[in-house]
Order: C-alpha cells, then structure tokens, then sequence
C-alpha cells in the first residue's frame, strides 16, 4: 500500500489544513484517495452525521469517493475517538481501523489522516501510534509553528522514532508570519526534513512532497 500517514503534535495544529495540501500536491502524479477512519465533533444533518475533515480531505482528491468510504467511524460528541464510540457502546478494533483506511483499490495512493497526535487515544485502549504502526505508511507530522514548536516537535519526533515509525517530513503550519526561526532549531536536532507551510509557499511545499514521496 501506497501512502501517508498524518499526525500532528496534538489537536487544532492544522493536520486537515496541511493534509488537503499535500493531497492537491500529488494529485497530478497520483490517483489520491482520502481516509479519515475515525472522527468525532461530526455535524448533525437530516440525512446523517458529516464529518468534517473527512469532507475537507475528500474534496481535496481529485477523484473523490463517498464520504461513507472515507470516513467510517462517526461521531457527534467533542470528544476523543476513544471516548466518542466507548459512551455510544461501539466497539472499534485496530482491525477495524486498519481496513477502513485501506483504499480499495491497490493501486491508488491513500492519505490516513489521524485523530490528534500520535499518543492521542483513537479508540478504547488504542492509539493513533497503533494504527500507524499497523498501516506501515510514511509518517507526516504537522506543528503549529508557534511559541512551544520546538519542544512539541522534538517529542512527536521521540515518540515516532521510539516505535521505528518512518518520519519523511515534519511541517511547520506557521498561520501567521512570525520570526521564532522554529524550523532552523527543530532541525539542529534531527535528521528529518523541516518544512515550513505558509500561504506564499504553496509551489515550493508542493515540490518538497513530490521530492519527497518519490
């Protein structure tokens, strides 16, 4: 399976935001296909419960699918996948997770958006950090370029390398312009490539994933 696996430093971080970039980037190279497995905070609706970020990625694609197919899992309660389907009495395996983020077919190349960050719980005693472990893919990790960057970074990037994930890119989501140099201090510590998205870069992050995922 061809792919991404997308985890942020935590919650509000830009994940979606970053991730339907990265979708736009390789849609001319590849067949891209969404998943979003899990999502809580679901808007409610006469014809059902919409996730939002799985909207968001799904429209991103090119060829988008049902929204059903990308997102499997949800739920309206604000709370973490863990506790969303554990008070609704749903039982989500990593099984489960593992086949609603697999693309139909093979040969397409899928983008997993996770839920939080890597030891954020995705569902009862289970975390995003499973369920990349299990997918195999390609870890992007997403920061909010902010005061505090450096040290949520430094950590997402122990705790992916303490489980042998495969880290290709750490993004720095910097919303507004700032002169807090993260990305230059993030990379003195690690071997993993820093990119800072800003809305004057879009061309140049796009050619930094292609290089990348080649």
């Amino acid at each position: 399976m061809k792919g991404l696996f997308i985890s942020g430093s935590g919650t509000d971080v830009g994940k979606t935001f970053i991730a339907t970039h990265l979708i736009r980037a390789l849609n001319p190279k590849y067949r891209v296909v969404a998943k979003k497995p899990i999502e809580s905070d679901c808007t409610k609706t006469q014809q059902g419960l919409v996730p939002k970020d799985a909207v968001l990625l799904n429209d991103a694609c090119t060829n988008p699918n049902p929204v059903e197919s990308v997102c499997a899992y949800r739920f309206e309660a604000c709370a973490s996948g863990e506790k969303a389907s554990t008070d609704q009495g749903i039982e989500v395996t990593l099984s489960d997770l593992v086949s609603a983020s697999r693309p139909i077919n093979v040969s397409d190349f899928v983008v997993v958006e996770g839920a939080g960050g890597l030891y954020s719980p995705i569902a009862a005693q289970l975390l995003n950090v499973d369920l990349a472990i299990a997918l195999g893919l390609p870890v992007v990790i997403v920061v909010k370029d902010e005061l505090g960057a450096i040290n949520q970074a430094l950590l997402s990037l122990r705790v992916a390398k303490s489980h042998n994930l495969n880290v290709i890119m750490l993004v720095l989501n910097q919303i507004s312009t700032n002169n807090l140099n993260n990305a230059q201090a993030i990379q003195a510590y690690t071997d993993v490539r820093v990119v800072v998205f800003h809305k004057d870069n879009e061309d140049g992050f796009a050619k930094t994933i292609l290089e990348l995922v080649e």
